[in-house]
């Protein structure tokens, strides 16, 4: 059985330096939001309490379904000071978040470990309420190795919520994610785009060779595709990309004619109110 500890021993990781796991994941926060967009770093950095004291390194996880854990990174502890100041950074999602933070800790990302960032899942075991635990050889099982670029399975239609960044890797890196791309080639149908941060919404509709995933490729390449009012978003907010989430509304038929899917797009417009009140302007 392939472990943890094998695993990243490969890459040059000394079992001899006192280590911590760490598996993120809290009900109040997405904590894989927070670590697509890359603030996952001061998400850890901050602590209530002196939980990393007396570890030299952390391996640090996200939470996935079940008991398993995605690797995200290994850290150097350089230090840790008790703090009432706390500086968030730019476009953070959450800037609610900070209260009861006593602890700043100073980690650095080692980079030698970058090629299992976002693929290594192993086994946390029974004992997910222990997020923070002391590493031991032989570590936790390794679950699986996923795909380079790997983003999801992909979940049925109804249930697709893509943040820009995620159909950006699922665009890119058809190997690795062959069911979306035969999926969503398979339909013609209508999306929604929400801007997270103000709520505005966008309907579109895809049709023809292609379906959905030819459509969304000028999303993940221009961000706007080609929308006059997302455009104009995009110029006076350069940070617009990580504030958009992709969903499906409706599927149909691949054959449908152009009028047949723009006749079910108005529908969605007109009940979203996404002329008057979002980034319709058609």
């Amino acid at each position: 059985m392939l472990t943890l500890t094998t695993l990243l021993g490969l890459y040059g990781f000394d079992l001899k330096v006192p280590t911590k796991l760490v598996r993120h994941q809290d009900a109040r926060w997405d904590v894989k939001l927070l670590w697509r967009q890359g603030h996952l770093e001061p998400y850890q950095a901050y602590q209530g309490r002196p939980v990393f004291n007396g570890a030299h390194r952390l391996v640090s996880f996200i939470g996935r379904p079940g008991t398993g854990a995605l690797f995200v990174g290994v850290y150097d502890v350089r230090g840790v000071k008790r703090t009432s100041k706390f500086k968030l950074p730019p476009n953070f999602p959450y800037p609610e978040m900070g209260t009861g933070w006593q602890f700043e800790y100073d980690l650095k990302r080692d980079k030698a470990f970058r090629e299992l960032e976002g693929r290594l899942v192993v086994d946390w075991g029974k004992g997910t309420r222990s997020w923070v635990q002391h590493l031991r050889d032989p570590g936790k099982p390794v679950i699986e190795l996923l795909p380079e670029g790997y983003v999801a399975e992909f979940p049925g239609f109804a249930e697709v919520m893509l943040g820009h960044d995620e159909l950006v890797k699922i665009v890119s890196n058809a190997d690795a994610h062959r069911e979306w791309h035969r999926m969503l080639a398979s339909v013609a149908g209508v999306y929604l785009i929400l801007d997270t941060k103000t709520g505005q919404q966008y309907v579109g509709s895809a049709c023809g060779s292609g379906g959905l995933l030819a459509r969304w490729r000028a999303y993940a390449k221009t961000v706007y595709g080609g929308n006059k009012q997302m455009k104009a978003l995009a110029a006076d907010r350069p940070g617009l990309a990580q504030d958009l989430q992709f969903a499906v509304l409706q599927t149909l038929p691949l054959a449908s004619t152009p009028k047949e899917v723009v006749d079910h797009e108005r529908r969605h417009k007109a009940k979203l109110g996404s002329r008057a009140h979002g980034l319709n302007s058609n």
